[in-house]
């Protein structure tokens, strides 16, 4: 490729785009049964909470381009914010199932494919597991907790020692503008012992949007891991590639599908029981 020619792109050139095209139309929705709660947030909000993440992880953490962080962080609008933040500033993420932490009483593990130190971002329900772990408080640089409150609000109680994202993310800008040293060549993703670099991100993702048959009409229910490279791309980042829009479930209540797939005019659907292909990626409805 000539020094003329533009670079692949990454993730964030994907949200800019969109932001370009249409920031007033949703991007992300996120529903969790259990709580009853609903949130809605248009590409231009979205990208407010990308860039206020990005900057705190760079002015109020210190990290730097080709650093780690790890998401410890169910499916929730938070987590998509915090991915695309750490793109945004040529972070790696590694995402991390919290029910899988739970389940197994372990505490985070190192990250496959990485050494040192790293950032950890953490749901509250996971904290005290994070806390308990010797190996945690060696190699962390910084613990951040989420508590995941539909309104962005502050932990319940802040333990010693954690910064508490909520309390702290409001007060940084609304605009990031990453370093000369972000590119898309940077590692961005590293997750069941795949590692991929922002343009192989965003490759795969408009692979998977073509795959998928997903394009700017489309609405995406998806209730998947985000610990998973087909959670990532059918949560995020190939309704993105594709124009569409995503709308992430926790804590799925089958009794409430049908009426969600009418009042949300969902087209496709990733993850869904009984209503997912036998792969568990995206599956377009009739």
């Amino acid at each position: 490729m000539s020094d003329s020619e533009p670079a692949a792109p990454g993730p964030a050139d994907l949200l800019r785009r969109r932001l370009a095209a249409d920031p007033s139309r949703p991007l992300v929705t996120y529903y969790d049964d259990a709580k009853n709660e609903r949130v809605e947030l248009s590409a231009r909000t979205f990208d407010n909470w990308v860039a206020k993440t990005a900057n705190f992880l760079v002015d109020g953490l210190a990290a730097e381009p080709g650093g780690r962080v790890v998401l410890a962080l169910p499916p929730h609008w938070q987590t998509a914010v915090w991915l695309m933040a750490c793109w945004s500033a040529g972070l790696t993420a590694v995402p991390v199932d919290p029910a899988a932490v739970l389940a197994s009483g372990a505490a985070v593990p190192e990250p496959d494919g990485g050494s040192g130190p790293y950032i950890l971002a953490a749901a509250e329900e996971v904290l005290e597991v994070v806390l308990a772990d010797p190996g945690v408080n060696a190699d962390a640089e910084e613990v951040v907790g989420l508590s995941l409150h539909p309104l962005g609000g502050p932990l319940a109680d802040c333990p010693p020692g954690i910064t508490d994202y909520a309390a702290e993310v409001r007060s940084y800008g609304d605009r990031f503008a990453a370093g000369p040293d972000v590119t898309p060549l940077l590692p961005a993703l590293d997750v069941t012992k795949t590692t991929l670099t922002g343009a192989g991100l965003v490759a795969a993702a408009a692979e998977a949007a073509e795959k998928w048959e997903l394009d700017a009409s489309s609405r995406v229910l998806v209730d998947m891991s985000f610990a998973t490279l087909d959670g990532l791309l059918a949560g995020l980042v190939a309704p993105l590639a594709s124009g569409a829009s995503v709308i992430i479930q926790r804590n799925f209540d089958k009794a409430a599908l049908d009426r969600r797939v009418a009042l949300e005019h969902v087209t496709a659907v990733a993850g869904v029981p009984g209503w997912n292909d036998a792969s568990g990626s995206v599956r377009r409805l009739a």
